[in-house]
């Protein structure tokens, strides 16, 4: 059985936890209760599928502490930050209860403490109580600091939400086409459309070059949708550029949208915090930002939903023509 202990930032244990579950095998030293915990803690395909473990694991012994981490660190590997805010119930209610004993995880009881603040802060998130919020990540910074990797991106998203609500996008604003064919405003590619999606990335990002088959997926939908997708390179350097038009002319089928070059003299990324790619901005016809994150985001879709109810997130299996 690999160790769970808690000798790494909790997040980076989530992700390295991920596995096959196990299963008992002649001659191993693993008791059955080793075996249920094992797979408890490893289990990331389906709230189904982490149910049936969960069953297999209070059947061997294995305790309430453990299977309320082992749902935590399965809805943090996959960000989902409702499911964890509707946690904060049972970690109230386990509070007192917590013995190290019966933890898989926590080396500490601050270890253990700091979630529970974590797991407040995102229900103040929710709730929209942003001094709530600040009260209880703080709190968690304090209690494990080793964990500020965790707690950093909420903080940054509050802060982002907070400047952009003062932005706006200036439609006029002229950049070079990709291809170098010409220069484009804003303006010309709005047109008629509902709302403007721009989506900031770069040859050099990793992330940016494996998620562009999904943005052709989403791009089409939301073109069909009426959403202006314009996609923007940060960076000018002629190595930069050349590199991004290879890219995009790699992709089989093509890529939906307009593509420029961000303008150096007053560059959209940095009016718009841009700090991470690929990034999506959500734009209203009016120039205020309705989103601001990354492009798999529930909130993305959430706020283009309330610009049109009709607009549905596509599964990632299909093509942008089905």
């Amino acid at each position: 059985m690999r160790s769970h202990t808690f000798l790494l930032p909790l997040f980076a244990l989530a992700v390295s936890a991920v596995a096959q579950p196990a299963a008992p095998q002649e001659g191993s030293s693993m008791s059955p209760r080793e075996v249920a915990l094992d797979n408890l803690l490893s289990e990331r395909r389906s709230v189904a599928e982490l149910d049936k473990v969960i069953d297999a694991a209070r059947k061997n012994g294995v305790s309430e502490q453990s299977i309320l981490e082992a749902r935590f660190l399965y809805h943090v590997d996959r960000e989902e930050d409702d499911a964890i805010a509707a946690m904060l119930p049972a970690f109230l209610k386990q509070r007192e209860k917590f013995k190290i004993a019966d933890s898989s995880i926590f080396s500490v009881e601050e270890d253990w403490l700091a979630v529970i603040e974590y797991v407040q802060a995102i229900d103040s998130l929710k709730q929209g109580d942003k001094a709530a919020f600040k009260s209880h990540i703080t709190e968690a910074f304090w209690l494990s600091p080793r964990q500020a990797s965790a707690f950093a991106p909420h903080i940054e998203r509050l802060r982002t939400e907070e400047s952009m609500k003062s932005v706006k996008i200036d439609f006029d604003a002229r950049m070079a086409e990709l291809d170098g064919e010409g220069v484009k405003n804003l303006q010309s590619l709005l047109g008629g459309k509902k709302a403007m999606i721009l989506h900031f990335w770069s040859p050099s990002n990793r992330e940016s070059e494996a998620s562009l088959p999904d943005f052709a997926i989403a791009a089409g939908t939301l073109e069909k949708a009426g959403i202006a997708m314009v996609s923007v390179l940060p960076e000018d350097s002629a190595a930069t550029v050349t590199a991004a038009r290879a890219m995009v002319k790699g992709v089989a089928g093509g890529l939906p949208g307009t593509w420029l070059i961000d303008g150096q003299g007053s560059p959209l990324a940095r009016t718009l915090r841009v700090q991470t790619l690929p990034t999506f901005v959500l734009v209203s016809k009016e120039g205020s930002v309705l989103f601001n994150g990354e492009p798999d985001d529930d909130a993305l879709w959430n706020s283009l939903g309330r610009i049109d109810p009709a607009i549905v997130r596509p599964r990632l299996e299909e093509s942008p023509g089905e």
